[in-house]
Formats: structure tokens, sequence, C-alpha cells
């Protein structure tokens, strides 16, 4: 069975692409959400320091 899996040369199915944009699509919001919190804490130092 294993084997008859890695042998399988069939293209994608609409599935597949359905979980990979998934996937890309919770990398980038997790991505997103981590540069946002670090630049939200740059610009709060910034502006204390400013003070």
């Amino acid at each position: 069975m294993i084997q008859a899996f890695f042998q399988d040369e069939t293209g994608l199915e609409m599935s597949e692409y359905a979980v990979a944009a998934a996937l890309v699509a919770l990398a980038v919001v997790v991505a997103f959400t981590a540069i946002g919190k670090n630049i939200g804490g740059v610009i709060t130092n910034l502006a204390n320091n400013i003070k």
C-alpha cells in the first residue's frame, strides 16, 4: 500500500490544493501576527523614549 502510494504519479486533486492553500494561509496569518506584535513593541518603545 505504501509502495503504491509513492509510485502514484497522478496529478493533485482539488482537495490537496485546498489543504495546501489552507496551510499557506495559516502560515501567513501566524507570520503577520508575530511581525505585528514586534512592530507594536518597537513603536511603543519609541513613543516612550520620545516623551
